[in-house]
């Protein structure tokens, strides 16, 4: 499962803790067992066979059952337990995950936490994790995703700013601007914004480009330009007024925050908690979406 999941011998030697050399032996145990070639090796990757393949959804469902079965039987005695390993974006980690997890762990007390707070799209097979919560998927078919809420976002920048260099009305006016991008849109400079039946679609060239939406916040809150930002990151700044939101007529496209586990992993009890747990605590309208909701200049952001 771990070869045909992360298509390295190497890999899977990684992830179980042992040498390649001992994985390559019990592939070719295996091969030799069922009598039939699992893997199509080359010097790069390994690839599943046909029969491969099929072995491979077989093996997903009984070690699938296997875990659910331990796991249910933990629950009985009530005691969930283990590692769960998570990674999560920054945006959504800094300032909202942290209470989530504390009550996570008063209500699972033996389920430890592992989280890695990163920007990159991962592949969690491929990094070990158990779950990922990203909003761009990895493009694998061994993945299984679950939409945990809406992620709004708006064009935004500093008062100060906006009066030495003004105001934009409409999208082709951030062409005349200092502009701050989120990197790791697929988009990458192309932007579509949408109000009732009129479609806008620019090239918008970066004057600052990072992964970061945190560093992103704080060049628009320092007058440095006009940046994009998920609400979850700059609610309290807007509704202070240290920033001012922009083109609020205009609808972005929508982006979702994804939990992305691997397919093996769809019956795993701790996996199928914390998924659970995150989705309804944040389920609705988010806190920082609601704050926005209450002012009525700001009405408009909220999809």
């Amino acid at each position: 499962m771990r070869v045909a999941e992360s298509q390295s011998f190497a890999a899977a030697a990684r992830q179980i803790g042992v040498t390649p050399s001992v994985i390559t032996s019990r592939i070719k145990q295996l091969e030799s067992f069922v009598q039939a070639t699992l893997f199509h090796r080359s010097t790069r990757k390994v690839a599943l066979s046909e029969v491969g393949a099929l072995f491979f959804e077989e093996c997903a469902d009984l070690l699938a059952r296997a875990d659910s079965l331990t796991d249910r039987m933990r629950l009985v005695e009530g005691t969930p337990l283990g590692l769960l390993r998570v990674q999560v974006l920054p945006g959504f980690a800094v300032g909202h995950l942290g209470r989530a997890l504390k009550d996570f762990s008063l209500s699972y007390p033996h389920i430890n936490l592992d989280i890695t707070v990163s920007d990159r799209t991962v592949n969690p097979i491929d990094e070990g994790y158990d779950v990922s919560l990203q909003i761009f998927r990895p493009g694998a078919e061994v993945l299984i995703e679950r939409r945990l809420l809406h992620v709004n976002r708006v064009f935004c920048a500093s008062p100060r700013y906006l009066k030495r260099f003004g105001t934009p009305t409409r999208p082709t006016d951030l062409l005349k601007h200092a502009i701050g991008v989120y990197s790791a849109y697929p988009t990458r400079n192309r932007w579509t914004f949408q109000r009732g039946d009129e479609e806008v679609t620019i090239e918008l060239p970066a004057r600052v480009r990072s992964n970061s939406v945190h560093l992103l916040r704080d060049f628009a809150l320092s007058d440095g330009g006009i940046t994009c930002l998920p609400t979850l990151v700059c609610s309290e700044d807007l509704v202070s007024g240290a920033l001012q939101p922009l083109l609020t007529d205009y609808e972005l496209p929508a982006l979702e925050l994804l939990a992305i586990y691997p397919v093996t992993h769809r019956r795993t009890v701790k996996v199928k908690l914390f998924v659970e747990f995150i989705r309804k605590r944040f389920s609705g309208k988010p806190e920082w979406d609601k704050a926005l909701s209450k002012i009525p200049s700001l009405t408009a952001l909220i999809r």
